[in-house]
């Protein structure tokens, strides 16, 4: 087996003495997408949260390449190469494709100016990579479909040396030809090598992008499954009952 890519082990936080993460260890290894399912208020997003370095644990430990590392805030996350890709994408609306992705961590040239040509060839560079069939590169992000603007989003994390992606909810409110660029955009992520925890309520999304799911009760573990040896209703059944499937490997 090969290390991991991220260890989670034994994580607790509570708030005003409500466990909201009670003792939970969650794994993902290089190429695979682990889905996060449960209820909300189940933890899976407070979990993500410390490992994204918005909350501190209370207790326990996050290994990165099998060597603890200390997460702190955001930045802490970015230099371990965790990057988030939030249900709101966190784009800025009135700005194109290259100026998202720079955005903040912009290029410039000898003279100290942004360098708008130099962002919007690594920008053609990137989305090449990652969706061809993207052309809209000077429009700003207002006038692009759900899936192209994850496209963007992504492309951001990616092109900044992301190593594990934590991806909120990525096919909420888009349709089937977008949620099917979605999944072939996870296709070409995880062939590179990156591990991705996706946070769902969708089980079909799950099932479909997913090969590994974790899923969440009331700040516990209920289990963590192979996608392949389950059924959707063997993870509706962990997600309400909080019994892990009796056949599941």
């Amino acid at each position: 087996m090969t290390t991991p890519l991220v260890e989670m082990r034994d994580i607790s936080i509570a708030f005003g003495g409500v466990h909201a993460v009670d003792h939970v260890s969650v794994d993902l290894f290089p190429g695979e997408v682990v889905g996060l399912l449960g209820h909300n208020g189940a933890g899976k997003s407070t979990l993500i949260k410390i490992l994204s370095g918005a909350y501190r644990a209370d207790s326990g430990q996050i290994l990165i390449d099998g060597k603890p590392v200390e997460i702190h805030n955001p930045r802490d996350a970015r230099a371990c190469k965790i990057e988030t890709i939030y249900q709101t994408l966190a784009l800025a609306d009135n700005l194109d494709a290259a100026s998202n992705l720079f955005l903040g961590r912009e290029l410039v040239t000898p003279l100290g100016f942004v360098d708008d040509d130099a962002m919007e060839a690594e920008t053609r560079k990137i989305m090449a990579r990652l969706n061809p069939n993207f052309r809209k590169f000077s429009v700003p992000v207002s006038a692009l479909s759900g899936g192209q603007r994850q496209s963007v989003a992504i492309a951001r994390a990616v092109y900044f040396d992301a190593r594990i992606l934590i991806m909120d909810e990525p096919t909420a409110a888009l349709g089937p030809h977008e949620t099917q660029m979605v999944a072939e955009l996870i296709e070409q992520l995880k062939a590179q090598g990156i591990g991705i925890f996706l946070i769902s309520h969708d089980i079909h999304d799950v099932m479909k992008l997913c090969d590994r799911a974790s899923v969440m009760k009331n700040g516990k573990l209920v289990g963590t499954v192979k996608v392949a040896d389950v059924t959707d209703d063997d993870l509706l059944g962990m997600i309400i009952l909080g019994k892990p499937p009796t056949r599941a490997a």
